[in-house]
């Protein structure tokens, strides 16, 4: 498994996370397009959000990281946000119920 966070913070931050979760049925038809998506979560902080994307492969992650920034410019670039801060990995330690 492995795990991406797209941390939005600064000028337009807010608005894109506002416009990605007004988005949600496009954002679900595209994470899911991508082979090895598991799951997407969108987090709203005062001043901006994260997104965090879980995937099945390295392969995935990046393909789903790559659609989502196409995604955002191609929908949220008149906001003239900051990019996103962008970390990820494998995932070394999973504790579920």
């Amino acid at each position: 498994m492995h795990i991406v966070v797209r941390t939005y913070s600064g000028k337009g931050a807010a608005e894109t996370i506002d416009l990605i979760i007004a988005s949600k049925k496009d954002v679900k038809k595209l994470m899911r397009s991508v082979k090895g998506f598991v799951d997407y979560s969108v987090i709203k902080t005062e001043d901006g959000g994260f997104t965090v994307t879980v995937s099945k492969t390295e392969k995935a992650a990046t393909a789903i990281t790559e659609a989502a920034r196409d995604w955002v410019l191609k929908n949220a670039s008149h906001l003239k946000a900051d990019p996103p801060k962008v970390v990820g990995g494998k995932v070394n330690l999973n504790v579920a119920p």
